[in-house]
C-alpha cells in the first residue's frame, strides 16, 4: 500500500467525488476518425485500450502514479496521461502500446490538453495553482501560467490561440493566449467547474459544475456567461456531438443530453455506476462514457440517445479528457 501525505489524501478523494479532462466529437485536436478508446484506470494503474469497432479491449499498459487526466496529441500517436501521485506526465506510444516517456511535472497534475498544432501540451496543477506548458519532445517544461485555485479541465480551442482552464476552487474559467502563455481574462460560472469543453467554432465553452449540479455555457470572444443549464447530481464533464451536449453527472449514474440551441435538457440516459470521462467521435455518431465504480466504457448511439455497446477496462476507470484516437 502506498502511504500519501494528507494534501494528496484529499485531493485523490476530491477526484471521487467531482468530476477534465473533456472530450467531444467538436474538440478541439480531435482527429477526422478514430478507432480506439485510451481510458486511464486510476486505481488500476493502469491504461486500457479498447477497439471501438467491435467495443473489445485490446491492451492494458501498466502507468503508476494513479493516472486520471489524459491527451492525445493531433496525429493519435501519443497520449498523454497525468499521475497525480507519480507527479509526472506519462507519454505513451500508443501504437507501440508502450511507456516512451515520464516528464516530471508540479505537484498534483490532472487535467491534460495537446495543443492542435505547436507539440505543446498543457498540465493544470491541481496544488501550485497554475498551468505548465510542456515540450513533449524535449521532455522538460518550458513556461508556466498562474492561473485560479485548483485548475482542473483544460481546452484548446480549434485554432489554437486559446487556452481555457477550469479552476475548480474559484468558480471561474481562465482564458489564455497560447502565444504569450498570458492570462488574458476570467469567467465566472458556477460552483466548482472540472470539466470544460470548447465547441468547433471556438465560439462556446462548457463547464460541468459538480457543487451546483449545473453546466456553464460561455460565450468565448466576450468572456461571459451566457447560460446555466441544471442537470444531475456531481456533474463531470461535457461532450459534444452534432446538435447536443452530453453531461456525466457522477451521484446519478446517468448522463443529461442538451440541446445546444435551446440550452434545455431533452433526455437523460441512463449508464453505469459513477459516469466521469466522456468523449464523442469526430462524426458525432458515438458518445463514448467511462464508468468508475463499474469498470466500463460504455458507448451511446448520439442519434437514437441509448446505450448502444459495452466493453471492460481496467479498475476505476477516469479518462478524464480526449481518450479517443
Amino acid at each position: 500500500m502506498t502511504l500519501l501525505g494528507a494534501p494528496m489524501r484529499r485531493f485523490l478523494l476530491a477526484l471521487t467525488m467531482v468530476p477534465a479532462v473533456f472530450g467531444a466529437a467538436a474538440m478541439a485536436g480531435a482527429p477526422a476518425s478514430v478507432t480506439e478508446a485510451l481510458v486511464t484506470n486510476q486505481t488500476g494503474d493502469s491504461l486500457s485500450i479498447v477497439s471501438l469497432a467491435d467495443m473489445q479491449p485490446v491492451a492494458e499498459i501498466a502507468i503508476g502514479g494513479k493516472p486520471a487526466g489524459i491527451a492525445t496529441s493531433p496525429d493519435g500517436k501519443f497520449a498523454y496521461l497525468t499521475s497525480p501521485e507519480g507527479k509526472e506526465v506519462v507519454v505513451v506510444d500508443a501504437g507501440a502500446r508502450q511507456v516512451a516517456k515520464r516528464i516530471k511535472v508540479g505537484e498534483a497534475p490532472l487535467g491534460v490538453a495537446a495543443h492542435p498544432s505547436s507539440g505543446r501540451v498543457y498540465v493544470a496543477d491541481w496544488f501550485t495553482h497554475k498551468i505548465s506548458v510542456l515540450d513533449p519532445s524535449a521532455g522538460k517544461i518550458v513556461a508556466e501560467i498562474p492561473v485560479g485555485e485548483s485548475p482542473s479541465g483544460l481546452a484548446v480551442t480549434a485554432d489554437g490561440k486559446l487556452l481555457l482552464s477550469a479552476d475548480r476552487d474559484s468558480d471561474q474559467v481562465s482564458i489564455i493566449d497560447t502565444a504569450t502563455n498570458t492570462r488574458i481574462g476570467t469567467v465566472a460560472v458556477g460552483k466548482r467547474p472540472f470539466g470544460i469543453t470548447v465547441d468547433a467554432t471556438g465560439k462556446r465553452a462548457y463547464t460541468a459544475n459538480v457543487a451546483s449540479d449545473d453546466v456553464s455555457v460561455i460565450d468565448i470572444a466576450a468572456g461571459r456567461l451566457i447560460g446555466t443549464v441544471p442537470v444531475g447530481h456531481r456533474p463531470y464533464a461535457v461532450a459534444l456531438a452534432g446538435l447536443y451536449a452530453f453531461v456525466t453527472n457522477q451521484y446519478a449514474s446517468t448522463v443529461s443530453v442538451i440541446d445546444v440551441g435551446s440550452l434545455k435538457v431533452v433526455q437523460t440516459i441512463e449508464v453505469g455506476d459513477h459516469p466521469e470521462g466522456i468523449a464523442a467521435d469526430p462524426a458525432g455518431a458515438n458518445v463514448y462514457v467511462a464508468c468508475w465504480f463499474d469498470n466500463v466504457l460504455l458507448r451511446i448511439d448520439a442519434a437514437k440517445l441509448q446505450v448502444s455497446g459495452e466493453a471492460a477496462v481496467g479498475d476505476g476507470p477516469r479518462a478524464f479528457g480526449l481518450f479517443l484516437r
